[in-house]
Parts: structure tokens; sequence; C-alpha cells
């Protein structure tokens, strides 16, 4: 078994530190503590380890499924390991549908077999026949992330219940990391809740500002779920019991207020950032969430020597492109609050000014 280092975070390792802007962060901005009841009593383990069966009943309800359909994890990260160590080994296969969070097929990788397959640009739109075309007979799991990081691309209906089909007709799981699906305006259906073949994953990170509560959720068949939380008793053993608590509170009356200020933010922030992206003759796809994947300006030779321009020249971070294998573009994050924006953005057109 081996894994291949993860480039994104790696170029965050380098340049974030001594940064005065974060203009790559994928989440919407964080929310003060002090907007919830921050003590959760003695701070043992959670007790059952797959998470309290109240707030699984919770989380099953959104999706049809059962209290014991649902794992409560320490973010979507370790939700989706727990689903690759689960279904593959050296005799399984995955598709994966790329550019995407590079751990979504880098892990499934590790354990065994992966295809990927790429989203067409400039619209990043899907080809669900290659999908098809790159089935095997030891295929075990289809890898989405919709709401689409880094590219804002959300697949439609019909073609993620087309990439269901193709799973089920495999014996295989469609496997959807949904962390942000909550920030859109119009919002499918789950994955889990397609049938026995589907997979959600998600947390309180991206939609509901809550990263440092370490706090998500594996949703799907049953057996998987068993099987996941018997490899979870050997990775963290139970749920941030913090993160649990506060969760339990995002979840609950608090939630809709959440994310209706959340989604305010990130309608504001993308008109704002739509055009500063015109405004200086770049494209993206109109994306939905909180990421936009942008053309890399004239004069640079590629996302990674744009990035790095703009964060020695204005300490303002970005993620180049090449860290998602797509050189020619960069993700640019609008989820922060306002005025760390706002003065982004000018620093970068600093950088652009002296590049013309």
């Amino acid at each position: 078994m081996d894994i291949a280092p993860f480039a994104l975070e790696r170029w965050f390792a380098e340049v974030e530190h001594d940064a005065d802007i974060m203009l790559a962060e994928s989440g919407i901005r964080s929310l003060s503590a002090d907007r919830f009841d921050t003590d959760p009593g003695e701070l043992g383990y959670v007790v059952p380890t797959n998470g309290d069966p109240d707030l699984r009943a919770n989380v099953a309800g959104r999706y049809d499924r059962a209290p014991d359909e649902v794992l409560c994890t320490c973010g979507a990260q370790e939700a989706n390991f727990l689903a690759f160590v689960s279904l593959m080994d050296a005799d399984a296969h995955a598709v994966c549908v790329t550019p995407t969070y590079q751990s979504l097929h880098e892990l499934p990788r590790a354990f065994g077999s992966v295809t990927t397959v790429d989203l067409t640009p400039p619209r990043w739109t899907l080809d669900v026949d290659a999908v098809a075309d790159a089935i095997q007979p030891n295929t075990r799991l289809v890898v989405l992330n919709n709401p689409n990081n880094p590219t804002g691309r959300y697949h439609a209906e019909e073609t993620v219940q087309a990439l269901y089909d193709l799973a089920a007709d495999a014996d295989a799981y469609l496997l959807c990391d949904e962390v942000y699906r909550q920030l859109a305006e119009e919002r499918l259906p789950p994955v889990a809740s397609m049938g026995p073949h589907g997979l959600s994953t998600t947390s309180v990170t991206k939609a509901y500002g809550l990263a440092g509560a370490r706090f998500g959720w594996l949703v799907g068949e049953r057996g998987v779920i068993e099987h996941a939380w018997r490899w979870k008793d050997y990775t963290t053993i139970s749920p941030s019991k913090f993160g649990q608590h506060v969760a339990r509170q995002a979840l609950g009356r608090r939630e809709q207020t959440i994310l209706k200020e959340n989604r305010e933010l990130v309608r504001d922030h993308h008109a704002l950032v739509a055009d500063w992206v015109e405004d200086n003759g770049l494209s993206w796809h109109d994306p939905v969430g909180v990421n936009g994947f942008v053309t890399v300006p004239a004069g640079f030779h590629d996302g990674e020597a744009f990035c790095r321009a703009v964060v020695e020249r204005e300490s303002v971070v970005l993620a180049p492109g090449n860290a998602f294998g797509f050189p020619d573009y960069f993700r640019i994050g609008f989820g922060l609050p306002t005025t760390e924006l706002e003065e982004g953005l000018r620093r970068i057109d600093r950088v652009l000014g002296a590049a013309r």
C-alpha cells in the first residue's frame, strides 16, 4: 500500500502559514463558538462510538434511512476513508470522476485500482458513457463529488441518477461526497436516499462553517456501515465529543438560520467574484458552492506560477490548478468574510496590473 503526497495540502503547508489572506479556503467562513453552548459535559468518548443515537436518527431521516445506516465520523475525510477501506482491496476497482479533492481518487487507489474520468472544460460536463466504459467486472465504487470541488459544477439529477444506475447494474456503490450540497439554492436529493447502492458523505465543515468541530457522517447500506464502524475502532474510535455537541445544535433549531445566513453570504460573494472574473478578462464555469476554477491570466506559465506570484508579492493564497491535474486553472474560494475577500481581490489586481 502506497499513497501519493497530497499536492494541495503540501502547497498550503508551504505558503499558508505566513500569508495574510487565505483566498483558497474551500468552505464558508467559520462561525463564532459563542453562538453555541460549548459545554459538552464530561470529555469522554462518545458512546456508542458510532455516534449519539438521537443525532444519528436526525441524520438518517434526511436520507430516508434508519439510524443504524449512519456512522458519525471526524469530518467527511474520515467518512470517505472508512468507506474506501471498507469496500476496496487489492482485487477491487473504482471509477472516480475528476478533477476533485485528491483523497477521493488517491485513497481508493491506495487500496485497489482506479480509473479516472475527467470532466470536460469549460463547462465541466460529465460524459456518463465514459463512466460506463470505465466500469470493470471488479468495480466496487463509482466516486463523485457534487457540487464539485474545484470547479463548482453541480451535476444535474438525471446525471447522478444515471451514475447510480450504472453502479447498481455493476453491483457496486455510487459514493458521493456532498459537503457543498447545503449551499446550493436548489438542492438535489442526496445519493444515499436514491436506493441501496447509494452512499453519501458530508460534514458540518463546508456549508455550516464549523470546520473546527471535525464532525461528519457516512450514510448507506447497513452492511457497509457496520464494516466501516469496525474499521473506525482502529482510527478515531469515536467522533469528537465536543464536535458532536456542537453539531447536534447546528443540525437542530439553529440549522435554518445558519444555512440562510451562509447562502446569503455565498450569493453576495459569488456576484462579487463573478464581476471580478469578468473585469479581468478571465473565465470560469458559474459555480455552485464557494469555489471557482478560473483560467490562469495571460503572462503566467501555469496556475502554480500565478499563485506563487500572488502569494510572494501580495501575501494572498490561491490554489493552483496543478494540484487538481489542470494547470491552466487556479481555484479561488469566496466563502471567507467580506472584508478579507475584497482586500484579497484588490491585492490580486495589483499583481495582474503589474503583469500587464
